[in-house]
C-alpha cells in the first residue's frame, strides 16, 4: 500500500526537466529582447544623433555576426564550465550593453556596446543554449521541446517590440533600452536558483529517458572551450552534410534576422506606414512564428527532416519574391497573409536542423556543431542587414534586397536535396585521420 502510494506521488512530481525549460525560455525571451528592437531604433536613432543607414546598419551587422560567431564557443564553455554560470554572466552582460547606451553620444560606442557587447551577451544565450538543454534534459518531446525554445526568441520580439517602438516613438529610444537593461537585470537571481547544468546535478535523468541511460562523455573535459570548438569544427569540416547545413542556415540569416528582422520596419514606412503599425505587424510574426515552430519541432519527431526545410525554404523564397508589392500605408489582405506565412516559416527550420545535427554527427558534440551552423545564420543575417542598407541607400528602396533573399531561399531548398540520409561516419568519429 505504501510503496504504490509513493509511486503515485513520484509519477505525479513535475520533472525537474520542465523549470530549467521554463527558465531557459525566460533567458532566450530576455536575449531576444534587445535584439529585436534594433528595427524599431534605426530611425530614432539616426533623428537623434544624424547617423546614415549604414552607420546604423553597420552596427546592426556587428552585432549579428559577433552574436553568431559567439555561438560555437559558448557552446563549448557551457560544456566546460557549465550552463548556469554561462547564462548568469551573459544575462548581466546583455544588461550592461544595453545599459551604457543610455549615456553614448558617439557612433563607435553604438557599434562597441550595442555591436560587440549585446552581440556577445546574446550570442552566449542563442538558439545553440536551448538546443543543449533540449539535448541534456530531454530525450521524449526533444523536437517539441527545440521548437519551443525556438519559438521564445519570437516571444520575444512579441513581448518587447510593440513596447519598444511605443516608446521609441514617446518618451525616447532610450526607455526601450533601458526596459531590455532592467528585463536581463531580473532574470540573473532566478537563473542561479532554477537552472542546472545537467539531470546528474539533481540527481536525475533526462524526461523519458530509458532505466539504463547512461550520460554521454562530455567533449571538452580535457580541453578548453575554444579549443574544443576549433577541434569540433575541424572534424565536420569533412562532412557534405555539415557544409549544406552551414550555408541554408547561412541564407535563413539572411532572409529573417538580417533582412526583415531589421529592415522590415523602415522598409514599411518607406511606403507611408507607421512605425508603431509596422512594428505591430513584425511583432504579429512573432504570435505566428511560436506556433509555427512548435509545430515543426512537432514534424521533426515525425517526418524526414530534409523534407521539412526543402519545403520551408521552398516557400519563404517565393513569398519574398512578392512582398515588395504587398507594402503601402496601409494594411490590406494581402501583407497580412504574407506575415501570417512568414511567421509560421520564420525559424521553423532550426528543430529539423538541429535533428539533423544530432543524427549526423552525435548527441554529444550537436551542440557545438549546431554552434557553427548557427555562427553562419547570423554571419548571412548580418551581410543582409548592411547589404540592405546600402541596397536602401543607393538606390532609394528595398527592391533589390528583396529579389536577393528570394533567390538565395529558393537555393537553399535545391541544397537540401543533397542532404544524404544516413550519417557521414567520419564526421561521427572526430578523431579519424
Amino acid at each position: 500500500m505504501t510503496a504504490s502510494l509513493e509511486k503515485s506521488v513520484g509519477a505525479r512530481r513535475l520533472h525537474r526537466a520542465w523549470p530549467v525549460a521554463i527558465i531557459t525560455m525566460a533567458a532566450l525571451i530576455a536575449a531576444a529582447g534587445f535584439r529585436s528592437s534594433t528595427g524599431a531604433l534605426l530611425e530614432p536613432l539616426e533623428e537623434d544623433f544624424g547617423w546614415s543607414r549604414a552607420t546604423t546598419s553597420g552596427a546592426v551587422s556587428l552585432n549579428l555576426i559577433v552574436y553568431g560567431l559567439t555561438a560555437p564557443f559558448a557552446a563549448a564553455l557551457m560544456e566546460r564550465f557549465g550552463v548556469r554560470r554561462v547564462v548568469a554572466a551573459s544575462l548581466t552582460l546583455v544588461a550592461a550593453g544595453s545599459g551604457l547606451t543610455l549615456v553614448m553620444t558617439e557612433a563607435w560606442q553604438l557599434w562597441l556596446l550595442w555591436g560587440f557587447a549585446v552581440g556577445v551577451g546574446t550570442g552566449s544565450l542563442a538558439l545553440v543554449f536551448g538546443a543543449i538543454v533540449a539535448n541534456r534534459w530531454f530525450v521524449r518531446h526533444r523536437g517539441l521541446v527545440v521548437g519551443v525554445f525556438s519559438a521564445a526568441s519570437s516571444t520575444g520580439q512579441l513581448v518587447f517590440l510593440p513596447a519598444i517602438a511605443h516608446l521609441a516613438d514617446g518618451p525616447g529610444w532610450r526607455w526601450a533600452a533601458g526596459l531590455v537593461t532592467a528585463f536581463a537585470l531580473a532574470l540573473v537571481p532566478f537563473v542561479l536558483w532554477l537552472m542546472r547544468d545537467q539531470p546528474a546535478d539533481v540527481g536525475a535523468t533526462p524526461y523519458g529517458a530509458p532505466a539504463d541511460w547512461t550520460p554521454p562523455p562530455p567533449v571538452t573535459a580535457s580541453r578548453g572551450a575554444a579549443a574544443a570548438a576549433l577541434t569540433t569544427l575541424r572534424g565536420v569540416s569533412r562532412s557534405r552534410t555539415f557544409w549544406i547545413l552551414f550555408a541554408t542556415f547561412w541564407i535563413c540569416g539572411w532572409s529573417t534576422n538580417g533582412l526583415i528582422g531589421t529592415h522590415f520596419i523602415p522598409a514599411a514606412h518607406d511606403h507611408g506606414m507607421a512605425q508603431t503599425t509596422s512594428a505591430s505587424l513584425l511583432a504579429l510574426v512573432g504570435v505566428f512564428d511560436i506556433v509555427g515552430t512548435i509545430a515543426s519541432g512537432w514534424l521533426t519527431d515525425r517526418v524526414d527532416p530534409r523534407k521539412l526545410l526543402f519545403a520551408y525554404y521552398g516557400l519563404r523564397g517565393l513569398s519574398l519574391l512578392w512582398v515588395h508589392l504587398l507594402l503601402g500605408p496601409q494594411v490590406h489582405p494581402s501583407l497580412f497573409l504574407f506575415v501570417v506565412f512568414y511567421g509560421l516559416d520564420w525559424v521553423a527550420t532550426v528543430p529539423p536542423t538541429v535533428a539533423l545535427c544530432r543524427q549526423h554527427f552525435g548527441i554529444e558534440r550537436a551542440g557545438v556543431v549546431f554552434g557553427w551552423v548557427f555562427a553562419s545564420h547570423m554571419v548571412g543575417a548580418g551581410v543582409a542587414a548592411s547589404f540592405a542598407g546600402w541596397v536602401r541607400q543607393a538606390n532609394g528602396d528595398y527592391f533589390a534586397a528583396w529579389i536577393t533573399a528570394g533567390v538565395l531561399c529558393l537555393l537553399a531548398a535545391g541544397l537540401c536535396l543533397f542532404i544524404p540520409e544516413r550519417p557521414d561516419e567520419r564526421a561521427l568519429n572526430l578523431s579519424a585521420p
